[in-house]
């Protein structure tokens, strides 16, 4: 059995958190944020829009799955660090292939548990968000609290350039990674194939795998290109459309992407999934601004605007837009968060471009935004006229 290691969380404000370590023995710091969804640890995990954060779990429990090799967002956990109330000591699932510490530990990620995550949560929820050094290391009080005072933070930052992929390619090409998930019984609610599939081309501004997958089986064929990819090579693929992923840091941060965008946008339907929302309201001249603590979790409910349905969304996102700016722009505010009344959804009045702010992949988190995907497909099927 192997010997319990001690393991620091501090605040930049002095506030300390002590508690048991698991994970990888290293020092790390980021920015601290908080997450509410009850499973999907392993998605969160590996979800690139969170490079650069330390993330607590405000389940009590985590853990007691596992964890697979079929699940990752990504190639690799991209979170700093990890806080848990507490990590189930057990795991229990047919498809677990390790636990969570060990998975942590492969990877370089240090994770703490046996600390009150509630008061975590109320820190940042008052407070709002702040830097944080979590180590399982043997360091000081002192040295962990000065850590997180040198580090730079989020803002003004690109992170999407830390994650992004190096070169273009084809997204399963073979359909054999976006197979839909049926049990026995089930398969008449399985997506019909499309007459005609349309050609995306998707900006890997930090996307999620499940993204990508869902856009495959709603008739689309990926082609997934490099956050710096230009408006000339983008034309060069001759698309039928484009797709602007999420990712992780401070919009206002990644000028070119902005600059790309307002280039696509006159040309092609484009659809935007939270950076992606972000960018193209950036892309159509409107500004983002910091969120105190941001949305972070599977039961954010958003009110559409124009239909008057309200709808229950997976979010992972520290920046918004205000519905001036973008109205300033010409644009339409389609959605609103109803917890805080920040925009969640935007349409241009004129270009066949839209957006939203949380992930209608829902990985983890409800499926009642899966239809938005069908709606993209109509936009391109309207847009070419077939």
């Amino acid at each position: 059995m192997r010997a319990l290691r001690n393991s620091i969380l501090a605040f930049e404000d002095g506030t300390v958190f002590r508690g048991e370590a698991f994970g990888a023995s290293v020092t790390s710091v980021g920015e601290a944020c908080f997450n509410t969804s009850m499973t999907g640890y392993q998605e969160i995990l590996t979800d690139p829009s969170y490079f650069g954060q330390i993330v607590t779990m405000t389940p009590p429990q985590i853990g007691n799955y596992g964890v697979n090799w079929e699940d990752p967002e990504s190639k690799q956990p991209q979170v700093k660090g990890f806080v848990v109330r507490e990590l189930s000591p057990n795991t229990s699932n047919w498809r677990s292939e390790g636990t969570l510490s060990e998975y942590l530990e492969k990877y370089g990620i240090p994770g703490i548990q046996g600390v009150d995550t509630r008061s975590i949560t109320k820190k940042l929820r008052v407070s709002g968000a702040l830097k944080c050094c979590l180590s399982t290391e043997e360091i000081s009080v002192d040295e962990a609290i000065d850590q997180a005072k040198a580090w730079d933070g989020m803002q003004g930052k690109d992170y999407v350039s830390a994650v992004t992929c190096e070169s273009i390619y084809e997204w399963d090409s073979d359909g054999e990674e976006s197979i839909q998930f049926t049990v026995p019984g089930t398969e008449l609610d399985l997506l019909q194939p499309k007459d005609k599939r349309f050609k995306v081309v998707a900006f890997d501004y930090g996307a999620k795998l499940s993204i990508y997958k869902k856009l495959k089986l709603h008739g689309f064929d990926v082609t997934v290109l490099p956050a710096s990819t230009s408006a000339e090579q983008v034309d060069e693929l001759k698309p039928d459309c484009v797709f602007l992923s999420n990712g992780p840091g401070d919009p206002a941060a990644v000028g070119y992407a902005h600059e790309i965008a307002s280039k696509l946008i006159q040309k092609y339907p484009t659809f935007g999934i939270c950076m992606g929302h972000q960018i193209l309201t950036h892309a159509l001249g409107a500004d983002t601004f910091k969120l105190k603590f941001g949305h972070r979790g599977g039961n954010q409910p958003v009110k559409n605007l124009e239909t008057g349905k309200v709808s229950i969304t997976s979010q992972n996102h520290g920046f918004a837009s205000s519905k001036e700016e973008v109205e300033r722009v010409g644009g339409i505010v389609t959605e609103i968060n109803l917890n805080d009344d920040t925009v969640e959804g935007i349409r241009h009045k004129e270009l066949p471009v839209f957006s939203v702010q949380y992930h209608p992949e829902a990985a983890p988190g409800p499926n009642d935004a899966d239809p938005l995907f069908e709606k993209f497909y109509e936009l391109v099927k309207m847009t070419k006229g077939d």
